[in-house]
């Protein structure tokens, strides 16, 4: 009968506890992993404590309102506990997974878009991690079966959902806030009205200079928002429904749908150019135009297709282009390039999104408008500097050279982009060669006298003094290596602006290793740069400029698009139509399509260049 008894409650106690759905959603919050659990009618905390195998009094510690009685459809977050899992094999561990190993200021998001990956699988892999608050350096699985399974916007969705998960549980009229490209410090400070300092505090002592796009920030909730309160989330009486912690309410973007033309459909297309304003000619988007036919000339003959192109003068006046928007002649275009200030967007842009028509802005880094039917060629600024974190944030020996004039603006990015990392800084002052000698502010010999990976970053804004930096160092080299010592091992991180110093010997770019982080490269020995230039000239008569080159890759790359890959909103594919590449996707809250590729371009000692 005992026996009877002890099976009975068994089984009811399995009836009871398998009505309780255990939840998918964990989350961490201050180091801490919670389920978040949704609350069905019926459950009770007896019920919740035995399916998550936890307490009922760890459950009421962290959801003291539950102790007046569950309600359905409130979240509670009940803490996970810690369970002992087989540990894999080295051997299976490689077979199963990659190891990433966190960058500094890398978040769970910015890896789940490098590896293509389902932000929650990364969660499920490593239960050590916080999601929100990655460590430099610290590891994480990556399953391989699933690397190229998830596109931008699952990702953006999933990390939508975790924020959502996180702000129905917080406690302390607090919610969360995805960082939008753009954002800074100051910036949300200011709109969450707290101080910088506090910002920092709500995040872990955050630093300024670690924020990046994509990361995930504790902040005030708004005003009249209750989260957390007693008696649960949602709608129920007294209650203000959760809203997200997004500031302002911004006008709902409305999703594209671009059809492909059938192959035998014309692409119409509507350039919008500033080629003259009050009465003067803008030589550069002329050389654009010219580039825009030759591209276009290039698609006819390779892909046969029919192209026709209105060209617009737009004057950079916002109401000439208003006028050109009612134009019949524009109405027939089914692509539009241009205008190429983000100022006289929003009527054309307008017009596309009514009419399924993509735009191209082919020089301007968009700050304000927010559409799917924009497209920008220009690369995103948010990832300026991914291409060289190898550089910065590795086992380098980094140098800051000074001068007497200091490009404040490079100096803000290199300091933003090391950190805590260390550096080292030295002032170099020009000495004529009858003065310099050892020990001279213009001898660098002892920045090469180590057996380290250098990185030397010049932060003159004066071509005289960089010529004369890159001279020393180059100098410098020769006279260890001639001495019969070990070549020094080192790179010179430049501005790309260098590339329009009249004044500085190019050979130096060689023979100092530097490298740059340029919006475009054209390099005329390249062969199908060469080819183009031979082209151009052929044409008209001139050599081509680096507005030829864009005007050039615009149509390249756009008019073909029409007849397939727009469909996709031109994402998965990288498009190279001279030299440098581009890969079109979504920011993290943005639905412009921006162009997320930098071109790092490095000049190497045998006199070739790389370019990545």
């Amino acid at each position: 009968m005992k026996r009877l008894c002890l099976a009975t409650l068994a089984v009811l106690w399995c009836i009871c506890a398998g009505a309780v759905q255990k939840s998918g959603v964990i989350v961490s919050i201050n180091g801490a992993k919670f389920y978040v659990h949704t609350v069905q009618p019926g459950e009770t905390l007896y019920a919740l404590s035995k399916a998550y195998e936890v307490a009922e009094q760890a459950i009421v510690e962290y959801n003291p309102a539950v102790e007046a009685g569950l309600r359905a459809g409130e979240n509670i977050k009940i803490p996970v506990v810690a369970q002992v899992t087989q540990q894999l094999s080295d051997r299976k561990l490689r077979k199963l997974f990659n190891i990433h190993t966190v960058a500094k200021g890398e978040t769970l998001y910015a890896i789940s878009r490098t590896f293509e990956i389902p932000i929650q699988t990364i969660v499920a892999d490593n239960p050590g991690i916080d999601p929100i608050r990655l460590k430099a350096g610290e590891q994480v699985l990556i399953r391989k079966k699933e690397v190229g399974t998830e596109d931008e916007a699952g990702s953006n969705r999933q990390w939508e959902q975790y924020r959502e998960s996180l702000a129905s549980v917080s406690r302390d009229n607090t919610t969360y806030h995805i960082v939008h490209p753009g954002e800074t410090f100051y910036s949300l400070a200011r709109r969450f009205d707290i101080t910088e300092q506090q910002l920092s505090e709500l995040n872990g002592g955050m630093k300024a200079y670690e924020l990046k796009a994509g990361a995930m920030l504790r902040v005030p909730a708004p005003p009249g928002e209750v989260i957390g309160a007693e008696g649960g989330e949602g709608t129920a009486e007294g209650q203000t429904a959760q809203q997200p912690a997004a500031g302002p309410e911004e006008p709902q973007v409305e999703e594209v749908v671009f059809t492909p033309l059938r192959a035998d459909e014309a692409v119409d297309v509507a350039l919008l150019l500033p080629m003259a304003a009050e009465g003067r000619a803008n030589s550069s988007y002329l050389e654009f135009y010219q580039g825009f036919l030759l591209g276009l000339d290039s698609v006819r003959i390779n892909a046969g297709h029919s192209v026709h192109v209105g060209l617009f003068n737009t004057e950079r006046d916002p109401e000439k282009i208003a006028r050109i928007v009612e134009d019949d002649d524009f109405r027939r275009a089914n692509l539009i390039v241009g205008p190429v200030y983000e100022e006289g967007l929003y009527p054309v842009v307008r017009y596309a999104e009514e009419h399924s028509i993509p735009v191209v802005s082919p020089l301007a880094h968009i700050t304000k408008m927010n559409s799917d039917a924009l497209f920008q060629m220009a690369p995103d600024p948010a990832r300026k500097f991914e291409k060289i974190a190898d550089l910065i944030n590795g086992d380098r020996r980094v140098t800051l050279i000074y001068s007497e004039s200091t490009d404040k603006e490079f100096e803000q990015e290199i300091l933003n982009l090391l950190g805590d990392s260390p550096y080292a800084k030295h002032n170099y002052r020009y000495e004529h060669a009858a003065k310099a000698g050892s020990g001279s502010a213009s001898d660098l010999t002892p920045l090469l006298e180590n057996d380290d990976d250098n990185v030397f970053v010049v932060l003159s804004d004066d071509e005289v003094e960089v010529d004369r930096i890159l001279a020393a160092l180059a100098s410098a080299d020769t006279g260890i290596t001639s001495r019969g010592r070990t070549a020094p091992r080192f790179t010179v991180l430049g501005n790309a602006r260098w590339t329009r110093y009249n004044n500085v010997d190019r050979t130096m770019f060689f023979r100092d290793r530097v490298t740059f982080i340029s919006t475009y490269h054209a390099s005329r020995d390249a062969e199908a740069v060469a080819a183009f230039d031979r082209a151009y000239i052929r044409a008209f008569g001139a050599r081509p400029t680096l507005f030829s080159y864009r005007g050039y890759d615009a149509a390249a790359i756009f008019v073909p698009a029409m007849y397939n890959d727009i469909q996709y909103d031109m994402e998965g594919r990288r498009y190279t139509p001279l030299q440098t590449s581009y890969l079109f996707g979504q920011g993290a809250q943005r639905s412009n399509h921006i162009n997320k590729e930098w071109t790092r371009v490095s000049y190497n000692p045998d006199f070739t260049i790389t370019i990545r």
